[in-house]
């Protein structure tokens, strides 16, 4: 079930993996529900293509660093979203903490972690992007993430020998969901006792786990 009475339920009854993030540098983001004709949708952002930016052209959810004026990573996610849709979580109903996951060192982010947040907005009006941030935004059904159709290989421009597991949320080859976000959903969908179809033998699953990791994982686990 996709209703938001039935999520909530069991959001409430989900404990969420924490990582202590003395040391590291923290980033927050907001995974956005809202309900639509009695089903459950996810916001999702494009990001714009910017030279230096690690999740240049990503989808994702709004969200960004830990600022000093922050108050906490809840903080931090309300404000991103704000600044980057116009989507305000001040009187959203609050669902959760779902998890706190560290970055790649494939991908120069082992020292942040990120925290996701849920939300669900009952009313959240239009969007007001932060063009030089946000590229574009959508709302995607729950129940849509469940059709086998929908999970595809994608390739990143900076690992292009490799395949990643993807989501197809809108345009083919451009609104895929992979990486971090996938890493989300993936939580977020074993939380609600939607489970992602299962597409990866258990070597697949090991051997993308290594490439997350980085190389030396690589090497170590084929040797």
């Amino acid at each position: 079930m996709t209703d938001l009475p039935t999520i909530r339920a069991r959001l409430e009854a989900f404990e969420p993996p924490e990582i202590t993030a003395e040391g590291l540098h923290q980033a927050a983001v907001a995974l956005v529900l809202r309900e639509h004709r009695d089903r459950a949708e996810i916001l999702f952002i494009e990001r714009s293509v910017r030279e230096g930016d690690p999740w240049s052209g990503h989808m994702a959810f709004p969200g960004g660093r830990v600022e000093a004026g922050d108050a906490d990573t809840r903080a931090a996610a309300e404000r991103e979203t704000m600044e980057e849709v116009g989507v305000s979580l001040a009187g959203a109903d609050y669902l959760g903490r779902l998890a706190d996951i560290q970055g790649s060192p494939r991908f120069r982010q082992n020292r942040l972690v990120v925290s996701a947040h849920v939300y669900h907005v009952p009313d959240p009006g239009p969007f007001v992007l932060e063009t030089r941030e946000v590229a574009d935004a959508m709302w995607f059904p729950v129940e849509g993430i469940l059709e086998p159709a929908r999970h595809v290989a994608y390739r990143s421009p900076q690992v292009t020998e490799v395949e990643f597991p993807g989501i197809l949320v809108g345009r083919p080859g451009r609104h895929v969901v992979w990486g971090l976000t996938y890493r989300f959903i993936d939580i977020f969908m074993q939380a609600i006792a939607l489970p992602l179809p299962d597409r990866w033998n258990p070597e697949d699953a090991a051997r993308f786990r290594a490439l997350a990791d980085g190389p030396d994982r690589l090497r170590s686990d084929s040797s």
